[in-house]
């Protein structure tokens, strides 16, 4: 059986992968879906006209972790698509967000992902591909979302280390960095501080983000950069001290 697995489904972007990816590949038996909302997977599962899966579920919660793991083990599905588009994050000062919520961060947007890719990786096989969602704010520290963007560093980095070793594998590993999309997660993000101009200025659909992941995937592009905004930001961020950007980010 193939299989399309989303982590975030429920919502924003990783509900946009599903709905872009259904009926499109032939190869999909079916789709899973995985976040921590039944109602809101029921709900999306049919309206998509592929078979799909449900799993309510807490990413940082290990025994639904561990449970996951005997369900693919059991189940053996050829894993064709793997999007790990499940992550938050809180704008503030790391003094003003509590301890509790940005350790929480680390869990879904580093911990989870990584664990879900490691489960994963031996029901992949050549022709599979797998879609991180890392983030613009992985290109320099961002202060007021200091650990959203470390995480998401990481993400990044991970995932390009990641695709070198897999790649004689024939498995193609795309990291996906758009700016500020335009999906319920700010809605969590300004719990203790509200956005910055710029972050509404220059969100986008999570539809173009979703096409532009697939399109870069397809040409086995190992980092994907939605929008001419981004594109020309990621360049910058090349060339030029983090530390001009900074005082601006704030």
């Amino acid at each position: 059986m193939n299989i399309m697995l989303i982590t975030g489904a429920s919502s924003g972007i990783g509900k946009a992968f599903a709905q872009y990816a259904d009926g499109r590949y032939r190869g999909i038996d079916e789709i899973w879906l995985i976040a921590r909302r039944k109602d809101a997977l029921e709900s999306l599962a049919n309206s998509l006209k592929t078979p799909c899966k449900i799993f309510a579920m807490d990413l940082t919660d290990a025994a639904a972790m561990g449970r996951f793991r005997e369900i693919l083990s059991i189940a053996s599905p050829r894993i064709r698509i793997l999007v790990n588009a499940a992550g938050l994050g809180y704008l503030g000062t790391c003094d003003s967000i509590p301890l509790e919520d940005q350790c929480h961060e680390i869990s879904l947007n580093v911990t989870a992902l990584t664990e879900m890719t490691t489960i994963c990786l031996p029901f992949l096989g050549k022709g599979s591909r797998v879609i991180q969602m890392a983030s613009a704010a992985s290109f320099l520290p961002q202060p007021l979302f200091a650990v959203y963007a470390a995480t998401k560093a990481y993400v990044l980095f991970y995932s390009k280390a990641l695709a070198e070793e897999v790649r004689k594998k024939g498995i193609i590993i795309t990291s996906v960095c758009p700016g500020p999309v335009d999906t319920p997660f700010f809605d969590l993000a300004e719990k203790y501080a509200a956005s910055r101009l710029i972050k509404v200025l220059f969100r986008i659909s999570p539809e173009k983000v979703v096409k532009c992941a697939f399109l870069a995937s397809k040409r086995q592009k190992t980092v994907c950069v939605p929008g001419v905004s981004m594109k020309l930001f990621a360049v910058a961020c090349k060339f030029l001290p983090h530390g001009l950007f900074m005082p601006f980010l704030r």
